[in-house]
């Protein structure tokens, strides 16, 4: 019996093609806009987190237990004595989801160049090793990356410009070190980057790890801080649980945090995005219901004489309720559909082939981290699951007031024309 209803409702649909189509059009194009909405905010997310967390911190990191709390040149992973930094990375490669782990030594220094002088954070890294943790060296625009073994040091563009320095020329570092005596020494500008970071441009220089060790007084197994790749960012957390507890079963005391802690500001604004995005899809379908809701209303008064014969021939007013429901469901099968054959070829080139806006607006940075202007989508089921829910509620919402006035027709009132 409910086969004959859902007939019904197909062949009332195509009675008026031009409102059905308008109206399934409508619900379309408010589906993929949702889709396309929510895919470029977790795109513009995705962004943020992969800049804020690439370009310097990596998604995981390891200090010694009290670092981070009070960081201190003396407060090296493995205490006074260290650790040996090759076994220590060859653990942290073997937790599943890592993809990169590089040993840092931090510390601070003046740098001067004549009578320029400027404080600067400075940081060790073995290059190799760093390459695969973040893209600060890739951002290096004028000269190359510090080599190993050398006394050579990257400027940030900013720590350049202040102090006057140019690649080629030597600049003198000048540090306190781990055993009270004052460390310096003459080294050679190799590279001036420029992450997109003023903060980090204008205060950090980047030098071999050997090389800083040395200048700080520091042994070849004693470090401050491991930085962490992993596959995916959102997965960190449950990397950092996996990474301390390795380290504990190999007796290295160790703090291990994810990104989500050592930078909850990042993961506030993705938490606010999630929100947004919920907010977007709502608003977007709350609009559709009125109009598809008034189309139907106008289709339904249209139809008043035709429900009166049909009452009048015995047909309950539940039938005709269905009757207009399923209608309202179809309605939204029919636009999720073709929102789905349209939506889903558009949603590919804009992952695939995201346009870049950055000659005409440049990047901008959101929670200290550069975001550029790409109008990238993320691919997530979420929101298109989400989305074709919301249209097929709206069509069935948008569809119970008519049902409801359609059942409530009077045959005797309708049949004479009143």
């Amino acid at each position: 019996m409910s086969r004959i209803w859902w007939r019904i409702a197909w062949r009332n649909l195509w009675r008026n093609r031009a409102r059905t189509l308008v109206t399934a059009s409508a619900l379309s194009f408010g589906f993929i806009a949702a889709v396309l909405m929510v895919g470029m905010s977790d795109g513009m997310i995705a962004e943020m987190v992969s800049n804020g967390t690439g370009v310097l911190t990596g998604q995981v990191q390891l200090h010694a237990p009290g670092y981070l709390e009070e960081p201190s040149l003396y407060t090296t992973v493995g205490g006074d004595s260290g650790t040996d930094v090759a076994a220590l990375l060859a653990r942290i490669d073997s937790v599943p989801g890592v993809v990169a782990a590089a040993p840092r030594v931090l510390g601070g220094a003046l740098v001067s160049v004549g009578d320029h002088t400027a404080g600067a954070s400075v940081m060790g890294v073995d290059p190799s090793a760093e390459r695969g943790v973040s893209r600060l060296l890739e951002s290096i625009r004028t000269g190359r990356a510090p080599r190993p073994g050398t006394r050579e040091v990257a400027l940030g563009v900013e720590l350049a410009r202040r102090i006057d320095a140019h690649v080629g020329e030597q600049v003198v570092l000048v540090a306190p070190a781990a055993d009270g005596s004052l460390g310096n020494d003459l080294y050679t500008v190799s590279g001036i980057f420029d992450s997109g970071l003023p903060d980090l441009d204008r205060a950090m220089a980047i030098l071999p790890l050997a090389t800083l060790q040395t200048l700080l007084a520091l042994g070849p197994n004693r470090i401050h801080e491991v930085a962490v790749a992993v596959r995916d960012p959102w997965s960190a957390p449950t990397v950092a649980a996996a990474i301390a507890a390795r380290l504990r079963g190999a007796g290295i005391p160790a703090q291990v945090q994810p990104w989500t802690t050592f930078r909850p500001e990042l993961a506030d604004y993705a938490q606010l995005g999630g929100a947004a995005n919920a907010l977007i899809t709502g608003i977007v379908f709350a609009m559709a219901v009125f109009g598809v809701a008034n189309t139907m209303v106008m289709g339904t008064y249209e139809r008043r004489r035709e429900f009166a014969v049909v009452r009048a021939l015995g047909t309950s007013r539940t039938g005709i309720a269905r009757t207009v429901l399923y209608e309202g469901v179809i309605l939204g099968l029919l636009a999720l559909a073709a929102g789905a054959a349209l939506g889903a070829p558009l949603l590919m080139w804009l992952h695939d082939s995201p346009p870049d806006l950055s000659r005409l607006v440049g990047g901008f940075t959101m929670a200290g981290a550069l975001v550029p202007p790409v109008l990238r989508v993320e691919y997530s089921v979420r929101a298109p699951v989400t989305s074709a829910a919301a249209l097929l509620i709206t069509s069935l919402v948008a569809a119970v007031l008519p049902a409801y006035r359609a059942s409530r027709v009077p045959p005797a009132d309708a049949l004479a024309g009143r």
